[in-house]
């Protein structure tokens, strides 16, 4: 059976994460202002922009290397064909 996809699992994490902000958002007023809620210590805070692009973009600079890599070879194979058969 095939695995879920990265879009649709990012997808249910962000509904996951909208809802959470909403209810944190609407929580304090519905509470006194020295009352704490474990709800609200257990909440997870969403990483910033930065840390989200690079979570999920983790895998492109170990490919862009390999691209490179295999790029410089192709490279260097039609330089030494064109001197042995040019």
């Amino acid at each position: 059976m095939a695995k879920k996809s990265k879009r649709a699992r990012a997808k249910h994490r962000a509904r996951v994460v909208n809802k959470a902000q909403v209810e944190f958002s609407q929580q304090p007023e519905q509470m006194p202002a020295g009352v704490s809620s474990p709800a609200q210590t257990s909440l997870k805070v969403r990483p910033s922009k930065v840390q989200d692009l690079a979570n999920r973009h983790q895998y492109v600079i170990p490919e862009v290397k390999r691209i490179g890599i295999i790029a410089g070879a192709i490279i260097v194979i039609l330089i030494i064909l064109s001197f042995v058969l040019g």
